[in-house]
């Protein structure tokens, strides 16, 4: 049985990564090996987020009064949370992909801006482009015009040359 101490230690630590969480996504997490929990967590963690298996009513008592407040009634069941603190999307994409490669568990739902994602809603969510992708297609678009430009300004100038050239050739013949 847990004592009181360590119950408001979880709390307070499901409580901290909340408060600095950008998305939330709900897993059920039955039958998985503690190998590939941990797995999932290193994955996560590269991206910049967490996962957290914990009792639902230490979950529900530290979401009160966060953005994730809404996950409450969907906390049933052997759920654990995946939190994202530097992207609202790599938290999505790093649990389907784990899901899909290990064909156990299932996505719950999710949080995001304090509105509740269904299940359905994440897995959109997972097969949005990355952050580094949006903005790398962004500066492509914004770079498209200048380089259009700059090579209809070196067409330009090669037909010149090349009219040029045509000249002196036909005046030395």
């Amino acid at each position: 049985m847990a004592t009181k101490a360590f119950k408001s230690e979880k709390i307070d630590a499901i409580k901290a990564k909340a408060e600095k969480a950008q998305v939330a996504v709900l897993t059920e997490y039955k039958g998985y090996s503690v190998e590939e929990i941990t797995n999932l967590r290193r994955a996560l963690q590269k991206e910049g987020g967490d996962y957290m298996v914990t009792k639902n009513t230490l979950a529900k008592v530290a979401l009160k009064g966060t953005e994730f407040e809404v996950l409450a009634e969907s906390l049933t069941g052997p759920i654990a949370i995946a939190f994202g603190f530097e992207d609202q999307v790599s938290p999505a994409k790093t649990v389907a992909k784990f899901i899909k490669d290990t064909k156990k568990g299932e996505i719950v739902g999710g949080a995001l801006d304090g509105k509740l994602l269904s299940a359905k809603d994440v897995e959109e969510l997972a097969k949005l482009p990355s952050k580094e992708e949006l903005i790398a297609k962004i500066l492509g678009s914004i770079n498209s015009p200048a380089s259009g430009i700059v090579g209809s300004i070196n067409a330009v100038m090669a037909q010149l040359t090349r009219a040029m050239a045509a000249v002196r050739d036909q005046k030395t013949a």
